[in-house]
Protein backbone atom coordinates (compact mmCIF):
# COMPACT_ATOMS: atom_id res chain seq x y z
CA UNK A 1 0.00 0.00 0.00
CA UNK A 2 1.33 3.39 -0.80
CA UNK A 3 1.60 5.99 1.55
CA UNK A 4 -0.72 8.30 -0.51
CA UNK A 5 -3.66 5.74 0.19
CA UNK A 6 -2.81 5.00 3.61
CA UNK A 7 -3.26 8.52 4.44
CA UNK A 8 -6.35 8.65 2.53
CA UNK A 9 -5.08 10.33 -0.28
CA UNK A 10 -6.49 8.44 -3.57
CA UNK A 11 -6.48 10.29 -6.95
CA UNK A 12 -9.51 9.33 -9.05
CA UNK A 13 -7.09 6.85 -11.53
CA UNK A 14 -6.70 4.70 -8.17
CA UNK A 15 -9.95 3.96 -6.88
CA UNK A 16 -12.26 1.46 -8.28
CA UNK A 17 -15.86 1.00 -9.23
CA UNK A 18 -16.02 -2.26 -7.75
CA UNK A 19 -14.52 -1.90 -4.28
CA UNK A 20 -11.20 -4.12 -4.87
CA UNK A 21 -9.14 -1.14 -2.89
CA UNK A 22 -11.69 -1.48 -0.27
CA UNK A 23 -11.60 -5.02 0.08
CA UNK A 24 -7.70 -4.46 -0.30
CA UNK A 25 -7.76 -2.14 3.10
CA UNK A 26 -10.05 -4.64 4.79
CA UNK A 27 -7.55 -7.62 4.15
CA UNK A 28 -4.76 -5.35 5.54
CA UNK A 29 -6.20 -4.24 8.42
CA UNK A 30 -7.08 -7.82 9.64
CA UNK A 31 -3.61 -9.66 8.91
CA UNK A 32 -1.73 -6.21 10.49
CA UNK A 33 -3.73 -5.04 12.78
CA UNK A 34 -5.72 -2.08 11.90
CA UNK A 35 -3.63 1.66 12.86
CA UNK A 36 -5.33 4.79 12.20
CA UNK A 37 -4.06 5.78 9.11
CA UNK A 38 -5.14 2.48 7.49
CA UNK A 39 -8.80 2.79 9.12
CA UNK A 40 -8.83 6.43 7.45
CA UNK A 41 -8.36 4.99 4.36
CA UNK A 42 -11.08 2.21 4.61
CA UNK A 43 -13.36 4.90 5.66
CA UNK A 44 -12.34 7.49 3.09
CA UNK A 45 -12.16 4.65 0.23
CA UNK A 46 -15.79 3.00 1.34
CA UNK A 47 -17.44 6.68 1.85
CA UNK A 48 -15.86 7.18 -2.15
CA UNK A 49 -17.55 3.86 -3.20
CA UNK A 50 -21.02 4.27 -1.41
CA UNK A 51 -21.05 7.42 -3.19
CA UNK A 52 -20.08 6.17 -6.36
CA UNK A 53 -22.31 3.69 -6.23
CA UNK A 54 -25.47 6.19 -5.25
CA UNK A 55 -24.57 8.11 -8.32
CA UNK A 56 -25.09 5.30 -10.31
CA UNK A 57 -28.50 4.01 -9.32
CA UNK A 58 -29.41 7.90 -10.10
CA UNK A 59 -28.10 7.98 -13.39
CA UNK A 60 -25.79 10.57 -12.18
CA UNK A 61 -22.49 8.92 -13.29
CA UNK A 62 -21.71 10.77 -16.57
CA UNK A 63 -20.39 13.57 -17.64
CA UNK A 64 -23.99 15.48 -18.27
CA UNK A 65 -25.09 15.10 -14.79
CA UNK A 66 -24.15 18.28 -13.16
CA UNK A 67 -25.95 20.50 -16.46
CA UNK A 68 -28.70 17.95 -15.46
CA UNK A 69 -28.50 18.70 -11.79
CA UNK A 70 -28.86 22.49 -12.61
CA UNK A 71 -31.59 21.95 -15.16
CA UNK A 72 -33.43 19.93 -12.35
CA UNK A 73 -32.81 22.81 -10.15
CA UNK A 74 -33.96 25.65 -12.18
CA UNK A 75 -37.11 23.71 -13.42
CA UNK A 76 -37.59 23.11 -9.41
CA UNK A 77 -37.26 26.90 -8.68
CA UNK A 78 -39.56 27.46 -11.65
CA UNK A 79 -42.34 25.55 -9.97
CA UNK A 80 -42.14 26.74 -6.82
CA UNK A 81 -42.72 30.64 -8.21
CA UNK A 82 -45.13 29.66 -10.01
CA UNK A 83 -46.99 27.49 -6.97
CA UNK A 84 -46.78 30.59 -4.72
CA UNK A 85 -48.10 32.97 -7.87
CA UNK A 86 -51.04 30.81 -8.05
CA UNK A 87 -51.36 30.85 -4.37
CA UNK A 88 -50.96 34.45 -4.44
CA UNK A 89 -53.32 34.94 -7.53
CA UNK A 90 -56.19 32.79 -5.82
CA UNK A 91 -56.08 34.52 -2.82
CA UNK A 92 -56.14 38.30 -4.51
CA UNK A 93 -59.27 37.08 -5.97
CA UNK A 94 -61.26 35.31 -2.87
CA UNK A 95 -60.30 38.81 -1.00
CA UNK A 96 -61.78 40.87 -3.94
CA UNK A 97 -65.05 38.29 -4.39
CA UNK A 98 -65.13 38.83 -0.62
CA UNK A 99 -64.88 42.78 -0.52
CA UNK A 100 -67.79 42.53 -3.89
CA UNK A 101 -70.21 40.14 -1.81
CA UNK A 102 -69.41 42.81 1.27
CA UNK A 103 -69.87 45.65 -0.70
CA UNK A 104 -73.51 44.42 -2.46
CA UNK A 105 -74.62 42.97 1.18
CA UNK A 106 -74.05 47.05 2.13
CA UNK A 107 -76.09 48.44 -0.97
CA UNK A 108 -78.79 45.43 -0.31
CA UNK A 109 -79.41 46.50 3.55
CA UNK A 110 -79.56 49.99 2.39
CA UNK A 111 -82.01 49.89 -0.11
CA UNK A 112 -79.57 50.62 -3.15
CA UNK A 113 -80.50 47.80 -4.60
CA UNK A 114 -83.96 46.40 -4.47
CA UNK A 115 -83.60 43.47 -3.63
CA UNK A 116 -83.96 43.90 0.21
CA UNK A 117 -87.63 45.39 0.42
Amino acid sequence: MSAGMMSGQMTSGQMTGDGAVLAQLVAQGQQQGADLATLRAIVEESGDLGASRALVRMGLDDEGAGRDLSELRELLAAWRDAKSSLWKAGLAWVVRLLGAIGIGAIAVQQGLIGWGK
